[in-house]
């Protein structure tokens, strides 16, 4: 069997101010698989933002071990953490993160353009992503004549042109109604089942959690259930049924 993508042993975060120490995360233990499709949930102060950063190589654990697909994170410095973030991980925001001033395909093939990939060929990626989620036809147009769904497949297919094997989202429906919710979350169904690419979502709303095949729950801190996500959501929902048309059995 191949090694985790994701292998986080005791980590540990505490944030310092002057002589104020406040632990946010105490000895977490993390296993995440290949083609895993994987929900972290918890309420406002559970640490669950602070793992995610963790996750993306956006902040480094206290203590503790984190190895993305097979490299020591916290060995590593500032422009290696770079390095891994671009070959390994797609992020996708709550907030879209797209620039205003340039166009859908110009957002799209940027990672690959700061990644040293002539504009030519990273166009032609970039177009290639945009049409696999559908929007082809809007590379010329910029993000404000978009909706927001569409502002967010934008995002999606930017997350995916250097072909990582990771994708984090961080409330990726918070900004969407329920509807385009639905869209966004099978998408992110189609691309786990079909492209084998490992999804880990931060969210606090269970309908959303309910398109994952397993769910992380947080509190303060600490893991307090890591499972399948029909079970934790039933569990924590009193024992009722917490799934939407599409959702991951």
């Amino acid at each position: 069997m191949n090694a985790a993508l994701i292998d986080i042993q005791h980590v540990v975060k505490t944030y310092r101010s002057g002589n104020v120490e406040t632990p946010v995360l105490h000895g977490i233990d993390l296993l995440v698989q290949r083609g895993d499709f994987v929900s972290i949930m918890g309420q406002s102060g559970s640490g669950k933002s602070t793992l995610m950063n963790i996750l993306g190589c956006l902040d480094q654990a206290s203590s503790g071990t984190y190895l993305l697909d097979g490299v020591d994170t916290l060995t590593l410095g500032r422009a290696q953490l770079a390095d891994i973030r671009n070959r390994t991980i797609g992020f996708v925001f709550q907030s879209f993160n797209l620039i205003k001033r340039m166009d859908v395909l110009e957002n799209v093939a940027l990672p690959l353009i700061y990644g040293g990939v002539g504009r030519a060929k990273a166009h032609a990626r970039a177009m290639t992503e945009l049409e696999r989620v559908g929007l082809g036809d809007f590379a010329r147009r910029t993000p404000s004549q978009l909706s927001g769904g569409q502002q967010q497949r934008v995002a999606i297919a930017r997350a995916l042109v250097t072909g990582p094997p990771l994708l984090l989202a961080d409330e990726p429906t918070g900004n969407l109604d329920t509807h385009t919710s639905d869209d966004i979350m099978r998408s992110f169904q189609q691309l786990n089942r079909e492209r084998g690419i490992t999804v880990v979502l931060v969210t606090h709303e269970a309908d959303v959690a309910a398109y994952s095949r397993r769910l992380v729950r947080l509190k303060d801190g600490h893991v307090m259930f890591d499972g399948s996500a029909q079970e934790g959501l039933q569990q924590f929902a009193g024992g009722h049924a917490m799934a939407r048309p599409g959702a991951a059995p």
